[in-house]
């Protein structure tokens, strides 16, 4: 049986080295550049001693790459192969493809395949349209869930309560036309249940307007589908036009997945 004091002394000093990994991996997930221990000190507060440590162990494992020359950090091999593996593991993934190559064949348009995280969506599949040159969603990439129309299809599957709770602070703006205050993001919801899909004019991205449904096949939607377009190239007709495809669409999956028992 471990003794009461050890297990206080030992319990504390593993979770907290633990939870110092995953922060430590987040920041290297949030930035594009080579990291050094003072960049990481000054992003994590994180005692010298301690990063050290942690990096050398990180590096070691894999999940680090080393610029020796300059004793600069990033992620490495490993942080991919994991990654990957999360989404060979997700048995909606192989639908949600089919479903995107069908949008992109139909629309012309990039169309992408997304996740909710708390407040931000997550992208886990992009199809590029053939004519785009720099439309690019990378898989992996977070965005604000109110800024996208990927986010506020699945905003508008919870209640304001819900929706209160992932925003102790008023929603942050990206660009000028981004929602920043409650009021605005629970109206937002409302007409996008009231649509059958979300729209957003230049809210995550200048120059870029989307629309989103969410793929019904959890309660509350955990998953939605989206086409990007430039604001330029598509009228507010056509833009309907594209958000009722994907609605039907988002729909016919989300009949397919809950068909194959995929919740």
């Amino acid at each position: 049986m471990t003794d009461p004091a050890e297990a206080q002394v030992a319990e504390p000093s593993g979770v907290k080295s633990a939870r110092r990994t995953v922060e430590l991996l987040e920041t290297f997930a949030t930035q594009g550049a080579w990291l050094s221990l003072s960049d990481l000190h000054a992003r994590t507060g994180f005692p010298r001693s301690s990063l050290h440590g942690l990096l050398r162990t990180l590096f070691e494992a894999g999940w680090l790459e080393a610029d020796t020359g300059n004793a600069r950090y990033r992620l490495g091999v490993r942080a991919l192969i994991c990654a990957t593996a999360y989404l060979d593991r997700d048995p909606a993934m192989p639908y949600a493809t089919e479903a995107l190559e069908i949008i992109r064949e139909r629309t012309g348009l990039t169309s992408h395949y997304a996740r909710r995280n708390g407040a931000e969506v997550v992208y886990l599949e992009t199809r590029e349209s053939r004519r785009s040159t720099h439309l690019v969603s990378r898989v992996g990439r977070t965005l604000p869930a109110h800024a996208t129309a990927l986010g506020k299809a699945l905003l508008a599957e919870l209640t304001q309560d819900e929706i209160a709770a992932l925003y102790p602070d008023p929603p942050h703006a990206l660009t000028p036309n981004t929602i920043s205050s409650l009021e605005a993001l629970y109206a937002e919801c409302e007409s996008t249940r009231q649509r059958g899909y979300a729209a957003e004019i230049e809210e995550g991205t200048p120059g870029i307007r989307c629309v989103a449904a969410v793929v019904p096949y959890r309660i509350p939607g955990t998953d939605a589908i989206s086409c990007s377009m430039p604001l330029g190239q598509v009228d507010d007709e056509e833009a309907a036009s594209v958000g009722e495809l994907l609605a039907e669409t988002a729909a016919e999956l989300g009949q397919r997945l809950r068909r194959a028992g995929i919740r």
